[in-house]
């Protein structure tokens, strides 16, 4: 896998920014405020209940920081590692009211972005061999793109396009409305800057689509016998794109028909989240100036 980079900066500020003030809205964890001894402060361990790939760590620390940069949130590993169950994935020290009031906006992010990024792995080792690359989809959680995709990433996945405004792709609608497959292919071209994928379903469509000089040709819900039917017409003439309805107990067969790429919406969508949870330390909690 590629290096890594975690997304970072405003939009990922504008995201946990968002999920804090839903969870801690105008009086902030009045349970805490009440319960928690003034000064004290407490370790704790972010650990994985089950075994998995870790993703969205970064974010974590990032939301412990925005609740009070005194928090310290410290990684005991890297987003994209595989861990066992009862892994301890960092480790957070600071004022217990704020490491409290972060705790759940963390866990949710950790927990939903090691869940796409375990699936993902699955997919991934499940072709493996076949030189199919596993792709991404725009079926993400609105806002949560960005991570999302970054999840993918980190479970040695690949992106597809982020959104509607960095890649060309001609689905059924716009096929039905520009008149035809070619006709399509041929208005795309012109001045667009990208390669330009276009959406098939039948054999006739694929043929029509590479004889246009599509760059990338997605066969959509086929069986697999049309699908390599579909690579071996195709012959090169463009890289093919398998997708629709793809889940793991049929994506080896799918790999197999030859496709270059596998797009599946199942890596973002409808994904259990990884069971995370935030354990106090043997240390337990420490009081500063705390009355007797």
């Amino acid at each position: 896998m590629s290096r890594l980079v975690a997304p970072s900066g405003p939009d990922v500020d504008r995201v946990v920014r968002a999920a804090l003030a839903e969870d801690l809205g105008d009086a902030g964890d009045i349970t805490s405020r009440a319960v928690i001894p003034p000064g004290a402060r407490m370790n704790a361990a972010l650990v994985a209940r089950e075994a998995g790939v870790v993703a969205g760590l970064p974010v974590a620390a990032r939301v412990f920081a925005l609740v009070n940069p005194e928090v310290a949130c410290e990684p005991l590993c890297r987003d994209g590692s595989v861990v066992a169950a009862s892994r301890i994935l960092a480790r957070i020290h600071g004022p217990a009211t704020d490491v409290l009031a972060a705790e759940r906006t963390a866990l949710n992010f950790v927990g939903h972005l090691s869940g796409i990024a375990t699936r993902t792995a699955r997919f991934v080792a499940a072709v493996a061999g076949t030189g199919a690359r596993i792709l991404d989809t725009r079926k993400t959680t609105p806002g949560l793109r960005t991570l999302e995709k970054y999840a993918v990433r980190a479970g040695g996945g690949t992106n597809h396009r982020i959104g509607l405004y960095d890649a060309v792709l001609i689905k059924d609608n716009h096929i039905a409305v520009a008149g035809s497959v070619a006709r399509a292919v041929r208005a795309a071209r012109p001045g667009t800057g990208t390669p330009i994928e276009v959406e098939v379903d039948t054999l006739e469509q694929a043929r029509e689509a590479a004889a246009a000089g599509a760059d990338i040709i997605l066969l959509d819900n086929m069986d697999p016998a049309t699908m390599r039917e579909a690579v071996r017409l195709i012959d090169g003439k463009a890289l093919t794109e398998a997708s629709g309805g793809i889940d793991l107990e049929r994506v080896r067969q799918v790999a197999e028909t030859g496709v270059d790429r596998i797009s599946a919406g199942a890596l973002t969508y409808g994904v259990p989240r990884l069971n995370v949870a935030l354990d106090f330390e043997s240390a337990g909690l420490e009081l500063e100036n705390a009355a007797p």
